[in-house]
């Protein structure tokens, strides 16, 4: 439940091509880049230099990383550093966590699963265009109330995923239905424990509690 910062993946037509880390962050958009620097030049990284070899390429967003067996090994190798772990806890709270929270502070959501519907779209991409979309067809949040402006949000953003032109991105349409189901079960405050997509999250599965 605490995310594999160890993770690489690159799905056909992905537009983002090679992603990785705990939140999976993506060569194209060169955020991979700039994780990998910072691991880098952090005091401590065990793979620090076998990486720092790979970020010119990484600068220029060089697809054919995608493919990269050596890039593969040390990325994936490099998960199990506590230097690059603390590297990626700060890194994705900077560059998504706080731009989600601001977002969410801006159409006024206060609910932690109304925050954390911002938050998967900041990430998953289109959030600005999809609430835009919603405002000009439903109204903005302070006018309809945070429960309806969500459910309006998620059933268009669902639509929308559903019907991409891309069809890798089809599938993804579970993002919003689980979404769905939390707020169907009223689970507007996210208190556990909770089932999502048939798996209990709780403070063991999160490690905010020790097993008895």
């Amino acid at each position: 439940m605490l995310g594999d910062y160890g993770a690489v993946t690159v799905l056909s037509g992905d537009t983002g091509h090679l992603t990785y880390g705990k939140a999976q962050t993506t060569l194209a958009s060169g955020n991979l880049f700039h994780l990998i620097r910072d691991y880098c030049d952090t005091p401590g990284a065990a793979h620090g230099s076998a990486l720092r070899a790979f970020l010119p390429r990484l600068e220029a967003c060089d697809t054919s990383l995608d493919h990269d067996a050596g890039l593969r090994v040390h990325l994936r190798a490099a998960g199990n550093d506590l230097v690059m772990r603390a590297v990626q806890d700060a890194f994705f709270d900077q560059r998504y966590w706080q731009p989600a929270l601001r977002s969410a502070a801006y159409i006024g959501a206060e609910t932690a699963l109304g925050v954390a519907i911002v938050y998967d779209s900041r990430i998953h991409g289109s959030w600005h265009r999809k609430r835009d979309e919603v405002v000009a067809a439903h109204g903005r949040l302070a006018d309809i109330g945070e429960r309806s402006w969500m459910r309006a949000y998620v059933d268009h953003r669902r639509r929308w995923l559903a019907g991409h032109p891309n069809p890798v991105l089809h599938p993804t349409v579970y993002r919003m239905e689980a979404f769905q189901q939390l707020m169907d079960e009223g689970s507007w405050a996210l208190a556990l424990p909770l089932t999502v997509r048939g798996r209990e999250i709780d403070e063991l599965s999160l490690g905010l509690a020790q097993a008895a």
